[in-house]
C-alpha cells in the first residue's frame, strides 16, 4: 500500500467570523502560517488572558480606540495580534493595562513562555492560603481579643493582597467601565466581607479562588495544548547531503527546499519531502490518523513527524520546517479554536443577562431583606455577598470552549481536520451526504478486475504473457493497469506500432498481435455475437474493455475498472446506521454510477453531472432532506463543497481548490472518518449540554441555599470554582474519545 504522490499544500478557509466585535479570519494554509498572529501585525502576550470572558474584557477596552484595523485573539496561546498603525499601538497597550492586563510584545516567530510566572503565581497562592488558614486559627482561638484580632486582620489582608491583586486590578477596571465580570463580583464580595468583620472568610475565599483559578488554567491548557504537543514529534535536526556527498546533521529549521535528507530506520522524519531512494514502512498516524504503517518507495511523499520504521529513506525536501503538513494542521486547529460554536454564542448571550440579574438580586437582598424579612443589616449584606460569589459566570463561560477545543484536538489526532467549532457542532445535524465517485468512493486509479481467455488453441499462460508484453510497452493508463494486474515477465517485441485512439500492435513469437478497444476489433473484422455479449456484460458495469487478438481471432478480454475502496462500504453502512441518506454525484456515465452505488450500498446515484449539475443537486438535496454534506476531492467538486452545509474534502489526494472550499479535511482519504466525525459531533453536543446543565444546576442549588441562609462564602467559592473544575474535567474527556 502506497500513499498518493500528489504534491500540494493543504489550504484552509475561514469558518466564518462568528466572534463578537472585530474578528480576523483564519488564513489559508496555502500560505505559510505566521507565528501567533497576522503578517504585519503586532503580537502581544497577555499572560492573564486564559478565558473567553477575559478576551471580551480586552475587546471592550479597545473598542473606543480609533485606527485599529483588526484584532486576532489566540486565547490558546494567550496572544493578541493587533493590526494598527504604530502611532495607535501605545494607546492600545495602555488601554489593555488599564483593564488590568499586563502585556509583552512578542518578536515574530517566538513562542510565548509563562512557566516562571505560573510558578510565581502558585507560590503566592499557597502562601496566601497559609496566611488565610492562620487568620482563621487566630479568629477561632481569640475572636474578641484586640491584639489577636489585629494580627488576624493583618494576616487576612496580606493573604487577600497576595492572592487577589490581579483580581482586584481587573475587577476595578471592569467596574469603571460599568461591567460585571467575575473579577468585579469577586472583588466586591471579598471587600464587603472584610468590611463587615468576616475577614478570615474573605481571606480564605480569595486564596481558594486563586488556587482554583490556577488549577483550572492548567486543566484548560491541557486541552489547548493537546494538538500542539504534536510539534514535539518533529526532530530538531536532519541529516542533509552536502555538495561533496557527505551527510551532515544540521538544525531542521535551517534546511532549505530541494535539499536531500536521509532518515534511518526507527527515526522520525524531520521535514516533508518526496522519496528519491530506498523503501520503508512509515507510521504516519500523527498526520493522517492511520494506525497501520504505509509502504513508501521512490516518488512517494513523506511527512514531518512520522516514523520511518523498517528501511533507510532518502528524500528531497518539499516544505521548510514552518510550512510542513504537520505544522499547517496544528496552525489550522489553533485558528479553528478562535471561532465560536453556536452553543458558545448562546452561552455568551446568556451570561450577559445572567450576571447582572444575580447582581441585582444581591443588591435587593442587601437593601430590602431587613425591611421585608426582618433580617439584620449584617446578615443581609453577608447573604448578598455570598450571592455575588455564586453569581460568577466562570463555569458557564468556560464550559463550551474547553469541550470544543478538546473535540478539535481529538479529531485532528484521527486525521480529521475540522476548520472550526461551528462545523464540529453542526455535523450532528446532517441528514444527507453527497459523495463524488472517483478518489472518494473509489481508488481513483484503474485496476484489472476481470480476465477471460477465449482461445483453446493457444495455452492460457502464453496468451497472458503476450498480453503482458504488449501492455507493458504502452503508456496508456488502461494498458498500465493490465500490465500491473497480470504482473508477468515481458517478452521482446518487434514492429511495435501505436494506434491512436484504438490500441497497440506488435509482433512476438512469430505472431502479429493487437491489444486494443472494441472499435479496433470491429475494424479488424474479428468481433462476433458471442464476444459482443461478453463485452456488454462488462460495459454495463462501467468497465473499460480491452481485447487481445491475433490476425485470425480474439484471444482474450481484459476488463479494467476504478475499484471501490475497502473502507467505502463500511463507511456507507455506518452512515446509514446514523440515519443519513447517501447520494453519489459523478461525471461518469449513469451505468457506471449505478453499478458503483449498488456495490457500495449507496441509496441513490446520479451520473453525467457537470460541476453546475452537482451544485444544483446539493441545493435539491438541501430542500428535500435538510442539512446536507458534500464529499469530494476534485476542482469540479469545489462549487458543491462550498454550497453544502458542510463540505468534506479528501486531503491525501485532493486538490488545493477542493480543500480550500471544504469545512472538514480527511487527511487519509478514508470515508470511515466521516461517520466518526458525525459521532464526535453528537458526543460533543452531548458534553456541551452536560456542562451547561452542571454549571447552572450547581449554581441554582447554592443560590437557593444562600437565599435561605444555608450557604456560606466558603460554600459559594467551592460552588463556583468546583463547578468550573467539574466542567473542565468533563470537557477533557473528549481528548480520550
Amino acid at each position: 500500500m502506497t500513499s498518493p504522490t500528489s504534491e500540494h499544500s493543504i489550504p484552509i478557509k475561514s469558518s466564518g467570523c462568528d466572534c463578537s466585535d472585530s474578528c480576523s479570519t483564519a488564513p489559508s494554509l496555502s500560505e505559510p502560517p505566521v507565528a501567533a498572529g497576522q503578517a504585519g501585525a503586532t503580537v502581544l502576550l497577555i499572560p492573564a488572558m486564559d478565558c473567553p470572558s477575559e478576551e471580551n474584557d480586552i475587546r471592550r477596552a479597545l473598542a473606543g480606540i480609533g485606527g485599529i484595523r483588526s484584532l486576532s485573539f489566540q486565547v490558546s496561546a494567550r496572544t493578541l495580534s493587533i493590526d494598527a498603525p504604530d502611532s495607535v499601538l501605545p494607546a492600545a497597550v495602555e488601554a489593555i493595562r488599564q483593564a488590568g492586563y499586563e502585556t509583552k510584545t512578542l518578536a515574530a516567530g517566538s513562542e510565548a513562555s509563562e512557566g516562571s510566572s505560573a510558578k510565581g503565581d502558585l507560590w503566592k497562592a499557597v502562601l496566601a492560603l497559609a496566611l488565610a488558614t492562620g487568620a482563621e486559627l487566630v479568629h477561632f482561638i481569640a475572636p474578641d481579643t484586640l491584639p489577636f484580632m489585629g494580627l488576624g486582620m493583618a494576616m487576612a489582608a496580606i493573604a487577600i493582597g497576595l492572592a487577589g491583586l490581579s483580581t482586584y486590578t481587573k475587577g476595578l477596571a471592569a467596574l469603571r467601565r460599568g461591567q460585571l465580570n467575575m473579577n468585579a463580583l469577586m472583588g466586591v464580595a471579598v471587600t464587603g466581607a472584610f468590611l463587615i468583620g468576616q475577614w478570615p472568610e474573605a481571606a480564605m475565599v480569595m486564596a481558594l479562588y486563586a488556587i482554583a483559578e490556577l488549577i483550572e488554567a492548567r486543566s484548560v491548557d491541557r486541552a489547548r495544548n493537546a494538538i500542539k504537543s504534536l510539534l514535539d514529534l518533529t526532530p530538531d535536526t536532519a541529516e542533509v547531503r552536502q555538495a561533496d556527498g557527505a551527510w551532515w546533521e544540521v538544525p531542521a529549521g535551517q534546511v532549505t527546499l530541494d535539499a536531500f535528507v536521509r532518515v534511518k530506520p526507527g527515526a522520525r522524519i524531520p521535514l516533508d519531502g518526496r522519496v528519491t531512494a530506498g523503501t520503508s514502512a512509515v507510521n504516519q498516524s500523527p498526520v493522517t490518523g492511520e494506525s497501520i504503517p504505509v509502504d513508501k518507495a521512490e516518488g512517494d511523499m513523506v511527512f514531518a513527524g512520522t516514523i520511518n520504521e523498517t528501511g533507510m529513506l532518502e528524500f528531497r525536501v518539499t516544505a521548510i520546517s514552518t510550512n510542513t503538513t504537520l505544522a499547517r494542521i496544528i496552525h489550522a486547529v489553533e485558528q479553528a479554536q478562535g471561532t465560536k460554536a453556536p452553543t458558545q454564542r448562546f452561552v455568551d448571550r446568556f451570561a450577559a443577562i445572567y450576571t447582572p440579574s444575580v447582581f441585582a438580586m444581591a443588591v435587593a437582598v442587601a437593601l430590602l431583606a431587613p425591611w421585608l424579612l426582618g433580617w439584620n443589616w449584617s446578615d443581609s449584606l453577608y447573604k448578598a455577598l455570598v450571592l455575588l460569589v455564586i453569581a460568577c459566570p466562570c463555569a458557564l463561560v468556560i464550559a463550551t470552549p474547553v469541550t470544543v477545543v478538546s473535540g478539535l484536538a481529538a479529531a485532528a489526532r484521527r486525521g480529521i481536520l475540522i476548520k472550526g467549532g461551528v462545523y464540529l457542532e453542526e455535523a450532528r445535524k446532517l441528514r444527507a451526504i453527497a459523495l463524488d465517485k472517483t478518489g472518494t468512493i473509489t481508488e481513483g486509479k484503474p485496476r484489472l478486475v476481470a480476465t477471460e481467455v477465449l482461445s483453446s488453441a493457444v495455452p492460457d499462460a502464453r496468451v497472458l504473457a503476450w498480453a503482458a508484453s504488449l501492455a507493458g510497452h504502452s503508456d496508456h493508463p488502461v494498458s498500465k493497469a493490465i500490465a500491473r494486474g497480470l504482473n508477468l515477465p515481458e517478452n521482446g517485441l518487434q514492429d511495435f506500432v501505436a494506434l491512436p485512439g484504438r490500441g497497440i500492435e506488435a509482433r512476438t513469437d512469430g505472431e502479429r498481435l493487437t491489444l486494443g478497444n472494441h472499435r479496433l476489433i470491429e475494424e479488424r473484422g474479428l468481433c462476433s455475437k458471442e464476444i459482443e455479449a461478453r463485452l456488454d456484460v462488462h460495459e454495463s458495469q462501467g468497465r473499460s474493455v480491452t481485447l487481445l487478438a491475433s490476425e485470425q481471432q480474439v484471444l482474450a478480454i481484459f476488463a479494467v475498472a476504478d475499484t471501490i475502496k475497502d473502507s467505502s462500504r463500511t463507511a456507507i453502512a455506518e452512515l446509514h446506521q446514523l440515519g443519513i441518506i447517501s447520494v453519489m454525484l459523478t461525471g461518469d456515465n449513469s451505468a457506471t454510477a449505478a453499478t458503483i452505488a449498488r456495490e457500495a450500498g449507496i441509496d441513490d446515484a446520479r451520473g453525467n453531472l457537470l460541476p453546475e449539475d452537482k451544485l444544483a443537486a446539493i441545493e435539491e438535496m438541501q430542500r428535500r432532506y435538510g442539512s446536507t454534506a458534500m464529499t469530494g476531492d476534485g476542482i469540479n467538486d469545489a462549487p458543491a463543497l462550498a454550497r453544502a452545509d458542510i463540505g468534506v474534502a479528501m486531503g491525501a489526494a485532493g486538490t488545493d481548490t477542493a480543500m480550500e472550499a471544504a469545512d472538514i479535511v480527511i487527511m487519509n482519504d478514508d470515508l470511515r472518518r466521516i461517520p466518526e466525525a458525525i459521532r464526535l459531533s453528537r458526543y460533543t453536543h452531548s458534553v456541551l449540554w452536560q456542562n451547561i446543565t452542571l454549571a447552572l444546576g450547581i449554581k441554582a442549588i447554592f443560590l437557593t441555599l444562600a437565599l435561605f441562609g444555608n450557604a456560606t462564602m466558603w460554600m459559594a467559592v467551592f460552588a463556583d470554582m468546583g463547578a468550573s473544575l467539574l466542567v473542565v474535567a468533563n470537557g477533557l474527556r473528549m481528548l480520550r474519545r
